[in-house]
C-alpha cells in the first residue's frame, strides 16, 4: 500500500484471471452472500499492502484492541509487499484462498466484485455509511454494478504548488493563483509572452485526471464505454495544444515524468507544480530561493471538487467468518482508530467530520501543517476521478493520443476519438 500523494494511487491492474471468470460482466454466483447476522466470533485473516515494515506497532496494538473488544476472535494480519500485489490477489482469488479482510485500492477491487468476491457493503453494513464522506463512500462502487465494495480507509491528495515570484515577474497577483482552467490557461499564455518564452506555467501534459476535473465526462452511466472523447475533452486537448505552440507548457511536457516535472519547478523554469509535504521540505532544504517564493493552493478545476486518492477494505464475500470480517474492517476504518493511523503518516480520515479536527484544520508554522491543512481542506468535497477501469495500457494510449494532438501530429478530436476507440476495444477484451 502506497503513502506518498504520487504513489498512493495504484496503477490500474486489470486481474487477469477474476477477468477471464468474469469477462467484465455481472457478478457469477461464487457461493458467496450479502446477508451478515450473527455472533463477532472466529478468527479473520486480515491483508495489508507493504505496512508492516513502518507501522508494525500500530497494527499490532490495533488488532489487540479488537480482540479484547470481541474476545471470541482472533486476527491473523498478513503483509504483502507492493511489488506483485494484484498479482497476488489475483492467485488467492482464482485458487479460494483470498483472506477475509483485504486491502485494496478501487481498481483493485474492481475485478473481485464482478467476480462475486466482494461482499456488497451498502447491503451488509450499510447502517455505517453516515460514518465516512460521501465521496469516499462512492469511491467504492463499481461501474455498471449496485452497491459499494469496500469500507473507505485512508484518503489522500496533493496540493498545487506555485511561484509567487514567477506570478509577479508576469505581472500577475502572486495572492490568486488560477483556480479553473479558464484562468489557469490566461495565466500561462501571459506569463509565456511576458516571460519571452522562458517560463513555462505547466511541466505535464493532462491526465484523465484533468480531463475528469475540467468537467468532462470520462465514462457512460453503465460503466461500459469511455466517453472522454466528449466536446469538452477535445476542447481540453485545444487549449493544451495552445499552450504547447505559445511556450506556455514545457517542450519537455511531453515526455516528462513526475520526477522531471518536480525539477523544472525546482529551478524555477515551471511556475506550478503538484506536491507533498517532503517536497516542501526538500525545497527549503535544496532550493531556498525558490522556497522563499512558494505558494500553496488547490488543484485548478473546474468542478469545484479536488481528486481524492482512496484506499479501503474488503470485505471477501467468501468468508466463513462474515460477521467478525465486517466489524474487524468497520473497527480499522472508524473515526478513532483513523484519526491514530493519519497521526502515524501523512495520509487523511475517510471519516466524516474527522478533518475538522485540529490537528487537520489549525497551523504550527511547519511545512508538514500548511500541506496538510490545504489537503485536508480540499478533501471534504474530493472525488475520485479516475476511472477504476482505466488500465495502465489504457493510460499509455491516452497519454500517446495528447502528445500527438499537442504536437499537432493529429486534431485533438482524431486523437481523442482513436484513444477512446482503443480503450472501448481493450476494456471489451479485458
Amino acid at each position: 500500500m502506497r503513502i506518498s500523494r504520487r504513489t498512493a494511487v495504484v496503477s490500474a491492474i486489470m486481474l487477469t484471471s477474476l477477468l477471464a471468470l468474469t469477462a467484465c460482466g455481472t457478478p457469477e454466483n461464487s457461493g458467496g452472500s450479502d446477508s451478515v447476522s450473527g455472533k463477532v466470533e472466529g478468527k479473520v485473516t486480515f491483508q495489508t499492502w507493504n505496512l508492516k515494515a513502518n507501522f508494525k506497532d500500530y497494527f499490532e496494538g490495533l488488532i489487540a484492541d479488537f480482540e479484547k473488544k470481541y474476545p471470541d476472535t482472533e486476527v491473523k494480519w498478513i503483509d504483502q509487499p507492493a511489488e506483485g500485489y494484484p498479482e497476488k490477489l489475483s492467485a488467492d482469488a482464482a485458487g479460494g484462498t483470498l483472506p477475509d479482510v483485504v486491502n485494496v485500492s478501487p481498481d483493485l477491487a474492481c475485478p473481485l466484485a464482478k467476480a462475486g468476491l466482494a461482499l456488497d457493503l451498502e447491503k451488509a453494513a450499510g447502517r455505517y455509511r453516515g460514518e465516512y464522506l460521501e465521496g469516499a463512500w462512492q469511491s467504492q462502487k463499481m461501474p455498471g454494478m449496485p452497491g459499494v465494495y469496500a469500507f473507505p480507509w485512508y484518503l489522500n491528495t496533493g496540493p498545487m504548488f506555485y511561484n509567487k515570484e514567477l506570478f509577479r515577474q508576469a505581472g500577475l497577483d502572486p495572492e490568486k493563483p488560477p483556480k479553473t482552467y479558464h484562468q489557469l490557461f490566461k495565466d500561462a499564455l501571459s506569463m509565456a509572452r511576458k516571460s519571452g518564452r522562458k517560463t513555462a506555467m505547466l511541466a505535464s501534459t493532462p491526465s484523465i485526471e484533468d480531463f475528469g476535473r475540467y468537467g468532462v465526462r470520462l465514462m457512460n452511466a453503465q460503466g461500459t464505454e469511455f466517453t472522454f472523447n466528449e466536446p469538452k475533452g477535445v476542447e481540453l486537448l485545444r487549449h493544451y495544444k495552445e499552450l504547447y505552440a505559445a511556450g506556455a507548457l514545457d517542450s519537455q511536457a511531453l515526455t516528462a515524468q513526475a520526477e522531471s516535472a518536480g525539477r523544472k519547478f525546482e529551478q524555477q523554469s515551471v511556475a506550478m507544480n503538484p506536491g507533498s509535504a517532503l517536497d516542501l521540505q526538500n525545497f527549503k532544504k535544496e532550493a531556498p530561493s525558490l522556497y522563499r517564493h512558494i505558494g500553496i493552493t488547490d488543484t485548478v478545476n473546474n468542478t469545484g471538487k479536488a481528486n481524492m486518492y482512496v484506499q479501503g477494505l474488503m470485505v471477501n464475500a467468501q468468508s466463513k467468518v462474515k460477521p467478525a470480517a465486517v466489524a474487524f474492517a468497520h473497527f480499522v476504518t472508524d473515526r478513532r482508530n483513523q484519526m491514530a493511523f493519519a497521526k502515524e503518516v501523512t495520509i487523511f480520515p475517510s471519516t466524516r467530520g474527522s478533518l475538522d479536527d485540529p490537528y487537520f484544520t489549525k497551523e504550527d508554522g511547519t511545512d508538514a501543517t500548511r500541506v496538510r491543512v490545504a489537503s485536508a481542506t480540499s478533501l471534504k468535497t474530493a472525488v475520485n476521478y479516475t476511472p477504476v477501469l482505466l488500465s495502465d495500457q489504457m493510460k499509455t494510449v491516452l497519454r500517446n493520443a495528447v502528445a500527438k494532438a499537442v504536437q499537432g501530429k493529429q486534431s485533438p478530436k482524431a486523437a481523442l476519438d482513436g484513444a477512446v476507440a482503443e480503450c472501448n476495444r481493450l476494456l471489451k477484451t479485458g
